[in-house]
C-alpha cells in the first residue's frame, strides 16, 4: 500500500478536522523553517516527503590524498548541519570577502533542506587507497541502447543532492559548499529540477506530481512510510551481504532524460495512453477507474487491458518474482531553454535508491530497452553513486568508508 493509500484511507471525522486545522497552521506559518533531521542511522533525503526543488551536482575531488579527503568529508558534515537547521549569517570585516553570499538576507533558514552525500565509482581508484572499500554493485554508467550520453553530464566523484521548499535555498547551499572547499571539490555538472508546488505532500494531503509527458509520475512508488520494505528495498544491511561500512547507506542511480515533448504533443491521447499504461487524466490503470487501484497484469497478464509492452508494465510485471527489482523513485522535472535545433529543452530528472543496484535501476533498465517509449525520449546524462551511511552527532559523514 503506498503512503497516500495508507494517509487517504485512514482518513475519518477526527482525521479530518486534524487536517483542518492543520492546513490553517500551514496557511500561518513560515514554511521556511521547516527541518529535515540531519544526524541519524541514514541520510536525509532519500526517504522523506519530497519538497517542490531538488539540485544535482556531480563534483570532481581534488584532494591529493586521504588526509584531505577526510578533510573534505568533516567540512561537508559541518555545512550541511548548519545549512540544514539555519541560523544567522556570520558577519566579517568590510575589508574581507562575506562569509555568506546573501541571497537568503541575514538569516539563513532551513526551508525543510536536506543535502544528500554520494560517491561515484571513481572515488575509489588508486588515488584514496578505498579500491577494496569500493561498495560491491557500484560501477561506472555505462550508456544503454536508447542513450546519447553527453560525456560533460556524467560520473563524478562525488554526487550532491539538494532538496528544498525553494531553489533559492538549494542554490544558497551549493554556493557555500563551494566558497568553503575550493581547494577540494570541483564542479562536474549540475542539474536544477522542480515539482508543481500544489503537487508536493503537504497538511491538505498527497498530489501525484505530473511530469512533462503530462502523466502522473509516482502513483505506484514505494512506500516510504514502510520500514520493512525500506530495509528490504532501499538500505544496505548485512542482509545484502555488501561490504560493511556501506550499511545504512543506498545506491542512488541519475539520469538526465530529456522528453521530445514536440513529437509527444503531436501523439493522440490513446496513443500516448497505450505507451504509458495508465490513463492522463485521473492516472488510473487501462481498464481500471481510480488511480490507486492495483494493477492486476501480474495475476492476469492475457486479460489486462494495460498493453504488454506499456511502460509501466514493463518497468514493474508485478509478479512476485520481480518484487525484488523495485526501486525508489525521487525525481523532478527540468526545464533548460533550447536546443541548437530549436526545441525546448526539458525532461525528467529521474533519481532513484535502491539497496542493489544491479538488481534494481539496472534490471529495470534493461527491461525497459526497446520499448516503444523511446521514441519520446531520449537520455543524455547521470551516473551512479552511492548515498553514505547516516551520521552521528560528533562524527562526520564517510567516517565508516574513511576510517
Amino acid at each position: 500500500m503506498t503512503a497516500r493509500r495508507r494517509f487517504l484511507q485512514g482518513v475519518g471525522v477526527g482525521a479530518l478536522a486534524s487536517l483542518a486545522a492543520g492546513a490553517a497552521f500551514w496557511k500561518f506559518t513560515d514554511p521556511t523553517r521547516q527541518t529535515q533531521p540531519f544526524y541519524g542511522l541514514h541520510q536525509s533525503g532519500i526517504t522523506n516527503l519530497q519538497p517542490a526543488a531538488g539540485m544535482v551536482v556531480a563534483f570532481d575531488v581534488l584532494a591529493k590524498d586521504k588526509a584531505q579527503l577526510t578533510d573534505l568529508f568533516k567540512l561537508l558534515t559541518e555545512r550541511i548541519a548548519f545549512l540544514t537547521t539555519g541560523g544567522s549569517a556570520p558577519s566579517v570585516d568590510a575589508k574581507l570577502p562575506p562569509m555568506d553570499s546573501g541571497i537568503l538576507g541575514n538569516t539563513v533558514y532551513p526551508d525543510n533542506l536536506t543535502i544528500t552525500v554520494s560517491v561515484g565509482a571513481s572515488l575509489f581508484d588508486q588515488r584514496f587507497g578505498l579500491a577494496e572499500r569500493r561498495p560491491k554493485h557500484l560501477i561506472r554508467m555505462e550508456g544503454f541502447p536508447n542513450d546519447q550520453l553527453n560525456p560533460a553530464e556524467c560520473h563524478g566523484d562525488l554526487m550532491l543532492q539538494f532538496c528544498a521548499n525553494s531553489a533559492q535555498t538549494n542554490l544558497h547551499a551549493l554556493r557555500d559548499i563551494i566558497k568553503n572547499a575550493p581547494k577540494l571539490l570541483a564542479p562536474r555538472w549540475k542539474l536544477e529540477g522542480f515539482l508543481p508546488p500544489h503537487q508536493v505532500p503537504n497538511p491538505f494531503g498527497f498530489h501525484t506530481p505530473h511530469n512533462f509527458l503530462g502523466f502522473k509520475d509516482g502513483t505506484g512508488n514505494l512506500d516510504i512510510f514502510d520500514e520493512a520494505l525500506m530495509n528490504q528495498l532501499v538500505w544496505v544491511n548485512p542482509e545484502h551481504q555488501d561490504v560493511g561500512w556501506a550499511t545504512g547507506g543506498s545506491y542512488q542511480a541519475v539520469r538526465i532524460i530529456r522528453n521530445l515533448v514536440e513529437r509527444w504533443d503531436r501523439t493522440p491521447l490513446g496513443e500516448q495512453e497505450s505507451l504509458i499504461g495508465r490513463k492522463k487524466d485521473s492516472g488510473a490503470l487501462l481498464g481500471h477507474k481510480h488511480e490507486f487501484e492495483e494493477a492486476d497484469y501480474g495475476q492476469h497478464p492475457d486479460t489486462s487491458a494495460v498493453p504488454s509492452n506499456a511502460h509501466i508494465r514493463l518497468a514493474n510485471p508485478r509478479t512476485m518474482a520481480t518484487q525484488k527489482h523495485r526501486i525508489l523513485r525521487r525525481g523532478y522535472n527540468y526545464s533548460r531553454g533550447i536546443t541548437p535545433a530549436g526545441q525546448l529543452d526539458m525532461g525528467l530528472l529521474f533519481i532513484c535508491y535502491q539497496a542493489n543496484l544491479t538488481d534494481g535501476f539496472i534490471h529495470v533498465q534493461n527491461q525497459l530497452n526497446g520499448e516503444e517509449l523511446e521514441e519520446y525520449i531520449k537520455p543524455t546524462g547521470g551516473g551512479y553513486y552511492f548515498a553514505l551511511p547516516g551520521v552521528q552527532r560528533g562524527d562526520y559523514l564517510g567516517h565508516s568508508l574513511l576510517a
